[in-house]
Protein backbone atom coordinates (compact mmCIF):
# COMPACT_ATOMS: atom_id res chain seq x y z
CA UNK A 1 0.00 0.00 0.00
CA UNK A 2 1.44 3.37 -0.95
CA UNK A 3 2.27 5.59 1.98
CA UNK A 4 1.07 9.18 2.33
CA UNK A 5 2.93 11.73 0.24
CA UNK A 6 6.17 12.87 1.77
CA UNK A 7 8.76 15.36 0.54
CA UNK A 8 12.32 16.23 1.42
CA UNK A 9 14.17 19.28 0.11
CA UNK A 10 17.88 18.62 -0.20
CA UNK A 11 20.19 20.96 1.74
CA UNK A 12 21.33 22.72 -1.44
CA UNK A 13 17.71 23.65 -2.15
CA UNK A 14 18.32 22.63 -5.74
CA UNK A 15 16.47 19.28 -5.56
CA UNK A 16 13.47 17.73 -3.87
CA UNK A 17 12.66 14.06 -3.28
CA UNK A 18 8.95 13.36 -3.24
CA UNK A 19 6.57 10.42 -3.10
CA UNK A 20 3.87 12.50 -4.77
CA UNK A 21 2.74 10.19 -7.61
CA UNK A 22 1.65 13.23 -9.64
CA UNK A 23 5.35 14.22 -9.90
CA UNK A 24 6.33 10.95 -11.63
CA UNK A 25 7.12 11.74 -15.26
CA UNK A 26 6.24 8.47 -16.97
CA UNK A 27 7.90 9.63 -20.20
CA UNK A 28 11.22 10.00 -18.37
CA UNK A 29 10.81 6.70 -16.52
CA UNK A 30 9.93 4.78 -19.66
CA UNK A 31 12.65 6.41 -21.77
CA UNK A 32 15.35 5.66 -19.21
CA UNK A 33 14.23 2.08 -18.61
CA UNK A 34 13.80 1.36 -22.33
CA UNK A 35 17.00 3.01 -23.55
CA UNK A 36 19.49 3.07 -20.67
CA UNK A 37 18.72 0.18 -18.32
CA UNK A 38 19.81 -3.39 -18.81
CA UNK A 39 17.03 -4.81 -16.64
CA UNK A 40 13.85 -3.30 -18.07
CA UNK A 41 14.41 -2.71 -21.78
CA UNK A 42 11.67 -5.20 -22.61
CA UNK A 43 8.91 -3.36 -20.73
CA UNK A 44 6.25 -1.46 -22.62
CA UNK A 45 5.15 2.00 -21.57
CA UNK A 46 1.90 0.45 -20.32
CA UNK A 47 3.83 -2.03 -18.17
CA UNK A 48 5.94 0.77 -16.69
CA UNK A 49 2.75 2.73 -15.98
CA UNK A 50 1.29 -0.27 -14.16
CA UNK A 51 4.52 -0.75 -12.17
CA UNK A 52 4.37 2.90 -11.09
CA UNK A 53 0.73 2.50 -10.12
CA UNK A 54 1.46 -0.50 -7.91
CA UNK A 55 4.52 0.99 -6.18
CA UNK A 56 5.52 3.72 -3.81
CA UNK A 57 7.53 5.96 -6.11
CA UNK A 58 10.30 8.36 -5.17
CA UNK A 59 10.99 11.12 -7.69
CA UNK A 60 13.94 13.51 -7.61
CA UNK A 61 12.76 16.91 -8.85
CA UNK A 62 15.10 19.65 -10.05
CA UNK A 63 13.59 22.67 -8.30
CA UNK A 64 14.43 25.38 -10.82
CA UNK A 65 13.05 23.48 -13.83
CA UNK A 66 10.47 21.23 -12.20
CA UNK A 67 11.90 18.31 -14.18
CA UNK A 68 12.05 14.81 -12.74
CA UNK A 69 15.74 13.82 -12.86
CA UNK A 70 15.81 10.71 -10.68
CA UNK A 71 13.49 7.90 -9.74
CA UNK A 72 13.12 4.74 -7.67
CA UNK A 73 10.17 2.64 -6.63
CA UNK A 74 9.41 0.31 -3.76
CA UNK A 75 7.14 -2.70 -3.89
CA UNK A 76 6.01 -4.24 -0.63
CA UNK A 77 3.82 -6.95 0.80
CA UNK A 78 3.15 -4.51 3.70
CA UNK A 79 4.35 -7.17 6.11
CA UNK A 80 8.00 -8.06 5.76
CA UNK A 81 9.93 -6.48 2.91
CA UNK A 82 10.30 -3.51 0.60
CA UNK A 83 11.83 -4.36 -2.76
CA UNK A 84 13.79 -1.46 -4.24
CA UNK A 85 13.50 -1.29 -8.04
CA UNK A 86 14.19 0.85 -11.10
CA UNK A 87 16.64 3.23 -9.42
CA UNK A 88 18.20 5.87 -11.64
CA UNK A 89 19.46 9.45 -11.85
CA UNK A 90 19.71 11.07 -15.27
CA UNK A 91 23.26 11.54 -16.53
CA UNK A 92 23.24 15.36 -16.39
CA UNK A 93 22.47 15.25 -12.66
CA UNK A 94 24.84 12.49 -11.53
CA UNK A 95 27.79 13.17 -9.25
CA UNK A 96 25.76 15.35 -6.87
CA UNK A 97 24.87 12.70 -4.29
CA UNK A 98 21.29 12.40 -5.51
CA UNK A 99 21.29 8.60 -5.70
CA UNK A 100 22.55 8.42 -2.13
CA UNK A 101 19.83 10.75 -0.86
CA UNK A 102 17.19 8.93 -2.89
CA UNK A 103 18.21 5.53 -1.49
CA UNK A 104 18.51 6.91 2.07
CA UNK A 105 14.99 8.34 1.91
CA UNK A 106 13.40 5.18 0.55
CA UNK A 107 15.29 2.96 3.01
CA UNK A 108 14.04 5.18 5.87
CA UNK A 109 10.51 4.82 4.49
CA UNK A 110 10.83 1.02 4.33
CA UNK A 111 12.26 0.85 7.86
CA UNK A 112 9.42 3.11 9.02
CA UNK A 113 7.01 0.38 7.97
CA UNK A 114 9.01 -2.19 9.99
CA UNK A 115 9.96 -3.84 6.71
CA UNK A 116 13.40 -4.90 5.49
CA UNK A 117 14.81 -3.17 2.39
CA UNK A 118 15.68 -5.64 -0.35
CA UNK A 119 17.25 -5.24 -3.76
CA UNK A 120 19.20 -7.36 -6.15
CA UNK A 121 21.99 -6.63 -8.60
CA UNK A 122 23.67 -8.89 -11.10
CA UNK A 123 27.15 -9.93 -9.99
CA UNK A 124 28.57 -8.30 -13.13
CA UNK A 125 27.14 -4.88 -12.18
CA UNK A 126 30.08 -3.96 -9.99
CA UNK A 127 29.30 -0.22 -10.17
CA UNK A 128 25.84 -0.73 -8.63
CA UNK A 129 27.16 -3.19 -6.06
CA UNK A 130 29.89 -0.75 -5.01
CA UNK A 131 27.40 2.11 -4.79
CA UNK A 132 24.91 0.14 -2.69
CA UNK A 133 27.68 -1.06 -0.38
CA UNK A 134 28.78 2.55 0.09
CA UNK A 135 25.21 3.25 1.23
CA UNK A 136 25.33 0.52 3.88
CA UNK A 137 23.88 -2.42 1.97
CA UNK A 138 25.56 -5.77 2.52
CA UNK A 139 25.46 -8.84 0.33
CA UNK A 140 23.30 -11.48 1.97
CA UNK A 141 24.34 -14.12 -0.50
CA UNK A 142 25.17 -14.70 -4.11
CA UNK A 143 22.70 -16.93 -5.89
CA UNK A 144 22.42 -18.55 -9.28
CA UNK A 145 19.05 -17.74 -10.79
CA UNK A 146 17.10 -19.14 -13.69
CA UNK A 147 14.39 -17.05 -15.29
CA UNK A 148 11.55 -19.24 -16.52
CA UNK A 149 8.77 -18.32 -18.90
CA UNK A 150 5.67 -20.50 -19.40
CA UNK A 151 4.61 -21.46 -22.92
CA UNK A 152 2.48 -18.89 -24.74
Amino acid sequence: MPSPRTEWILPSGEYRVTTDRARVDLDVVHSFLKNESYWAQHRSREQNARAVELSTCFSVIHESTGAMVGFARVLTDDVSFGWVADVFVLADHRGRGLAGVLIARLVAEIHGRDDVPFLHATTTNTVAISRYRSLGFEARRTVDALGLTPPA
